[in-house]
């Protein structure tokens, strides 16, 4: 036990502060150098550990750097939306190999679509699927924490029960799928505007409008994964999601609820009601553009009010299209907004994750899964 204790300290510190001496590990693990001498022989005779070099010391010889080896084991990120798949492989230190992103082309079979595009990305990566310690798929829609099955996805009809041991029996190996607002704040809080935070939610408004909640370090999912779905918040003067569903033809967007009032849809049409293309032009025109982003802010206002009346996060980040777009001219007023709706006054931010944040998430929690692997094994 406390051979595995000691293997998994120097692992755990290698994959976190990058290359270090044998002085060093022992020094910051509080093991001898006797002792850390031979945890590093038992995980270098492993293959998890490796000379990558040397560095200067006193009057004696260099001493040799350690690093866990980046070929111990893969991951795989996906983002599953109706019309792309993307997905990206990373090594064992998050360095992303190789991202490719595929059309579904039709074809609706989940396993199908997951399975052409995972072998894709290895292909591109030269990375053999067998080595792929952990496969996260990031999807719209609602995910049972129990089964890990996708329990409604309007844009995924066909992510139904069963998906989820169909993916892993597929792929050969267990599979993850978690809802994909939750993967941004995954991303956010790793290498965003939340970076260290322990309390807040990011509120995503794009084709669809969706909530992540983190507390205490961990996403909040709920009973039955349905945490953070604001779309479906009541707003007074606005038709219930049941009212409007039946419409052939509506948009899921504009089906009632919040989600009627800020989606990148909606967005849209109230933009061009002021004469902008959208809510990037109505920033670039500066007071001109002011009336539009009063609107935008005060829809969001609403549902940001009402969360953290509940929950009083402390930071609320925007996200998705319209939050990207936006910026500090709006996060400002939505800030502003929520204080004259309610005694709170949150810290109201843009994403800051370059690229895609859900893929992003997507690898950050694969990763999380191969090292606890690794570490276990």
């Amino acid at each position: 036990m406390l051979r595995e204790i000691n293997d998994r300290a120097a692992l755990e510190l290698l994959l976190t502060e990058g290359p270090m001496t044998r002085g060093q590990i022992g020094d910051l693990t509080g093991l001898s150098k006797v002792t850390a001498s031979q945890t590093l022989a038992r995980l270098e005779e492993r293959g998890l550990v490796e000379v990558v070099g040397t560095q200067a010391g006193g009057r004696g010889p260099n001493a040799a750097l350690y690093a866990v080896v980046s070929s111990s084991a893969y991951v795989a990120g996906l983002d599953v939306g109706p019309q792309m798949v993307s997905t990206a492989i990373a090594d064992i230190h998050g360095r992303t190999l190789a991202e490719v992103t595929v059309s579904p082309d039709g074809n609706d079979d989940p396993v199908a679509v997951v399975h052409s595009a995972v072998v894709k990305a290895c292909k591109s990566a030269r990375v053999s699927l067998s080595k792929l310690r952990g496969v996260v798929i990031g999807t719209p829609g609602v995910v049972d924490p129990r089964s890990g099955d996708v329990r409604f996805s309007f844009d995924l009809p066909a992510w139904h029960e069963g998906i989820h041991e169909a993916l892993a029996r597929d792929l050969k190996r267990e599979v993850t799928i978690e809802n994909d607002v939750n993967l941004a704040a995954v991303a956010e809080r790793s290498a965003g505007a939340a970076k260290g935070v322990d309390n807040f939610v990011l509120v995503w408004a794009g084709r669809g409008l969706g909530m992540a909640v983190v507390l205490d370090g961990k996403l909040h999912r709920g009973r039955s994964g349905s945490a953070g779905e604001i779309g479906y918040l009541p707003v007074p003067g606005v038709p219930l999601p049941e009212d409007v569903r039946a419409v052939p033809g509506r948009l899921p967007s504009l089906a009632g609820g919040l989600q009627s009032l800020v989606s990148a849809e909606a967005v849209a049409e109230l933009a061009q009601g002021y004469g902008f293309a959208g809510v990037a032009d109505a920033v670039a025109a500066g007071e001109r553009g002011e009336p539009l982003l009063d609107e935008i802010a005060h829809r969001l206002a609403l549902g940001v009010a009402s969360v953290c009346v509940v929950l009083d996060p402390g930071m609320v980040v925007l996200a998705g299209d319209v939050g990207k777009a936006g910026g500090r001219a709006l996060t400002e007023r939505v800030e502003e907004a929520v204080a004259r709706i309610c005694p709170i006054r949150p810290e109201v931010v843009t994403t800051a994750v370059e690229g895609n944040p859900v893929l992003r998430g997507a690898v950050l929690a694969a990763l999380e899964q191969a090292r606890e692997e690794l570490f276990a094994s």
